[in-house]
């Protein structure tokens, strides 16, 4: 019998009763009900199950959820709420940046990712960033797009800070 595994999962420390190799997106759906990672392809090809582990978009399908110890895991729960929502999603439905939205998840967070260590990008590091993503319905356009508009969002409320 395997001893729980502790996480921390939006900020919060987590038991979780399964085995240490179990990924950390079955992890994070069927154990701490999250469902805003998706599985899409479970060979790091798509991005749809995309968090964050210590600030870095890391795949969560191949990652093992006993690798992870006490490192900060966000997901896209973490990002906002209905009432309150982060720059990034008012964004991406401003830009009417999704479609199907299977994508949207992975690419939010590879997104906070990139602004969060670079809150001025250009429109070829977005898409740097967002690579390892897929968006099968053609939005790319728009996404980058909506990247652009929540890092200028997110600068003029720094900026109002201080």
């Amino acid at each position: 019998m395997n001893e729980p595994l502790t996480l921390t999962v939006n900020g919060r420390e987590c038991q979780v009763d399964a085995p240490p190799t179990t990924p950390l997106l079955d992890v994070l759906r069927n154990h701490l009900g999250l469902k805003g990672s998706r599985y899409g392809c479970g060979l790091e090809q798509c991005g749809a199950c995309m968090v964050l582990v210590d600030g870095v978009a890391t795949h969560s399908c191949s990652r093992e959820a006993g690798t992870l110890g006490r490192r900060s895991i966000m997901t896209v729960e973490s990002l906002g709420s209905p009432e309150a929502l982060h720059p990034l999603q008012q964004a991406f439905i401003d830009e009417q940046a999704g479609q199907c939205g299977y994508c949207l998840s992975g690419m939010l967070m590879a997104a906070k990712a990139l602004l969060d260590r670079n809150p001025y990008p250009t429109r070829a590091e977005v898409a740097v960033a967002l690579d390892p993503n897929l968006c099968r319905c053609g939005s790319h356009p728009r996404i980058l797009r909506a990247v652009l508009r929540a890092a200028a969002i997110m600068r003029r409320v720094a900026d109002a800070r201080t």
